[in-house]
């Protein structure tokens, strides 16, 4: 999907269309997170503390559990 810019007063606007803000779980009462790497602009739905607490958890067990696994994987000469 190609979008343009909009002049909104001194800033510019993106118009979301209504497949996408359904398809996301988005709308006008979603806070979002807007961050970027210096070359893309990334918005995420802002994500409340205990589900993130929950995946670290989770991440972290499969982590612990399979640490060799990773490490193997991670090796150059596979």
């Amino acid at each position: 999907m190609v979008k343009t810019l909009t002049r909104t007063g001194n800033s510019l606007a993106i118009v979301l269309d209504k497949p996408l803000l359904d398809q996301t779980g988005i709308d006008a009462n979603t806070q979002l997170e807007v961050s970027t790497n210096g070359d893309v602009i990334v918005l995420s739905p802002v994500r409340d503390k205990h589900r993130q607490a929950r995946f670290k958890a989770a991440a972290e067990k499969v982590f612990t559990r399979y640490a060799g696994v990773f490490a193997r994987l991670a090796r150059e000469d596979r």
